[in-house]
């Protein structure tokens, strides 16, 4: 570790000397939990046997800066990381994890493959996946060099306030949109679960099949508590029970491929759906044109297609919290966490996408549930399955939430500890904000596309890679080195990426071509 060397720089030194818990510095920067008067008073006694214990120790495994994120213990005695973590296992790691990646960007893929076909979206959801878990290496080597388990910390040791603001916008917006369309499921989804459940064709005004008064509801019933939870170890089961969620939706998406004619008639112009021709042959005994499979394709829709499946893998902003939090943390341990949930996500957004598409062929709308809706209103199997997803999406909603209201602490309140009023506050006003953007939001695509086209190339590629060449020290590593190099050339795929899908979008918009195509 670099804290190590006695010949380091300055900015080294520096480094270890924060390192260490004694007291002021960015400690009370990270300060957001835990820290009582009593508890500060004992670090400041303990220093020069902490300092002891630090040096011996790998500088990770020891953070209070980290630690004190979301800790709930009041830590009398000498503080050290390992007092505070022991919470969460590996496997609900996984899970919280998983859930924080897994979100509603899987309804809108087998839309991006159509778009793209199937080839190029394998190679480009298979490139975004190895970049993202790069991407996580290097925050979480960067955490071990600076002691620091936080993504504004790290913007803050690399470029000061600036970048500790830079790095909590972008949390915060990309977190904002990805639970605003969360809650857009909900808004969108539940009146015609309800009104199919209660088979009522033409709902007259009533007001539990009024999207904005459910999607209220359940903020208020359902995220609203799990947003006040002191610890993101403690939503480890809810987030194990939407993964399941996930997986009904999964299998559901494959059994349909085998059971949905093609090309499938709309429910309103054919209601006797079982009599429908299953053969997918034209009378000249030929395959449908519309039933063959595109194996490339571009097309003006395909602009939205990259920042999809960006935001598809963004788990950026709750990586350090989950690291902070998992029992007995190495570098690697947490580095498995990551590879284990991006493998396991990485294989249901295939599927889902693949036999989604498949089932639908060109026809297949940028929300793949409802395209089932049109073949059947009232099919009792996807009922249940948009009741999961539905489940799913609401429980990832407080997940997300937390390394937003962590960003927000860190910009507004950086020096204060933690207190209940301010975190309650915090998550309630968040709350109320994406509700009221919800309920007068536009299309579920424009908040996917111009998102992921901004914060979210910023947080997987830019950030990591800025922050990683400013804070390893030159003696360490020259700028030629091998990592400086990769990440400068990473540094360079998100400003191009952000740059190529935000023109796209643009080009789209002044064509007028998205609103026709995304509108039906």
């Amino acid at each position: 570790m670099s804290g190590d060397k006695p010949a380091d720089s300055v900015e080294t030194a520096l480094a270890e000397a924060n390192a260490i818990p004694n007291g002021k510095g960015h400690e009370e920067e990270m300060s957001l939990s835990g820290n009582t008067p009593s508890a500060d008073t004992s670090e400041k006694g303990n220093i020069p046997n902490s300092a002891q214990n630090d040096r011996t120790e790998n500088t990770e495994a020891n953070l209070p800066e980290g630690q004190e994120f979301l800790s709930g213990v009041e830590d009398k005695k000498n503080p050290r990381f390992t007092d505070f973590e022991g919470k969460t296992s590996f496997g609900m790691s996984v899970f919280n994890l998983g859930n924080a990646i897994m979100g509603s960007g899987i309804l809108g893929l087998a839309y991006a493959m159509a778009n793209t076909g199937v080839v190029l979206f394998l190679v480009l959801l298979t490139v975004v996946a190895v970049l993202s878990s790069y991407s996580i290496h290097i925050l979480l080597k960067l955490s071990g060099i600076v002691g620091i388990r936080a993504y504004e910390q790290l913007g803050y040791r690399a470029f000061g306030t600036p970048g500790k603001m830079a790095a909590g916008i972008a949390i915060t917006l990309q977190n904002i949109g990805a639970m605003s369309s969360y809650l857009y499921i909900v808004k969108y989804e539940f009146p015609l679960v309800i009104q199919a459940f209660l088979k009522v064709d033409k709902p007259a005004g009533e007001w539990y099949m009024n999207g904005n008064y459910l999607v209220i509801i359940v903020s208020i019933a359902v995220i609203l508590p799990l947003a006040l939870m002191k610890q993101l170890g403690y939503l480890g089961y809810t987030s194990g029970f939407s993964l399941s969620c996930m997986v009904f939706f999964l299998v559901s998406v494959i059994y349909k491929k085998f059971n949905t004619p093609c090309p499938f008639t709309d429910f309103s112009f054919n209601s006797t759906a079982s009599v429908l021709n299953v053969s997918a042959m034209d009378p000249g005994g030929e395959p449908d044109p519309a039933c063959i499979p595109k194996m490339a394709n571009l097309n003006s829709q395909t602009a939205y297609t990259i920042p999809i499946l960006a935001f598809a893998f963004v788990c950026h902003p709750e990586v350090l919290p989950i690291y902070t939090e998992l029992r007995n943390p190495t570098k690697k341990k947490m580095q498995h966490v990551a590879n284990i949930s991006i493998a396991v996500m990485y294989c249901m957004y295939f599927l889902a996408a693949l036999f989604g598409y498949l089932t639908f062929y060109g026809e297949v709308e940028a929300e793949l549930l409802h395209t089932y809706s049109r073949i059947d209103p009232y099919d009792t199997l996807i009922l249940c399955v948009r009741v999961a997803v539905l489940i799913a999406v609401t429980l990832t909603v407080p997940i997300v939430l937390f390394p937003v209201r962590r960003a927000l602490q860190q910009m507004i309140f950086p020096n204060k500890t933690f207190n209940w009023p301010r975190h309650i506050a915090i998550a309630f006003v968040l709350l109320t904000f994406i509700n009221m953007l919800v309920i007068f939001a536009p299309n579920i695509l424009g908040i996917f596309g111009v998102i992921g086209a901004t914060s979210a190339p910023c947080l997987i590629f830019i950030f990591p890679a800025v922050f990683y060449i400013r804070i390893v020290p030159k003696e360490e590593e020259p700028m030629t080195s091998f990592p400086k190099v990769m990440a400068v050339c990473f540094a360079a795929i998100g400003v191009l990426f952000m740059i190529m899908s935000l023109s796209f979008i643009i080009i789209d918009w002044t064509s007028g071509s998205s609103k026709a195509s995304s509108g039906h």
